[in-house]
């Protein structure tokens, strides 16, 4: 994964964004699921997942796996991630 630009014109929630982007694109890519953004405050993200991640058994897996251990690489800070669903 590419570094994350760390403008100061950026704000925190466009730098989880962004890296939510690409996230995203790599989970679709490989296992035909994805992940958006919904709400972020500094502490809690919230992410809905989406495609193939919708009733797989592996889901947890992959929020806490790939998604939050990649969050938590550029946000160390993150208290946690919640699946809000859809």
């Amino acid at each position: 994964m590419t570094e994350i630009n760390n403008n100061n014109a950026h704000t925190e929630e466009e730098q989880m964004r962004d890296l939510l982007v690409r996230i995203s694109a790599y989970i679709e890519h490989y296992h035909g699921g994805s992940v958006e953004m919904v709400d972020y405050d500094g502490k809690t993200l919230k992410v809905r997942l989406g495609g193939a991640c919708l009733g797989c058994p592996l889901s947890q897996s992959t929020l806490h796996g790939w998604v939050e251990g990649t969050v938590r690489q550029f946000f160390p800070d993150i208290e946690q991630v919640l699946d809000i669903g859809e």
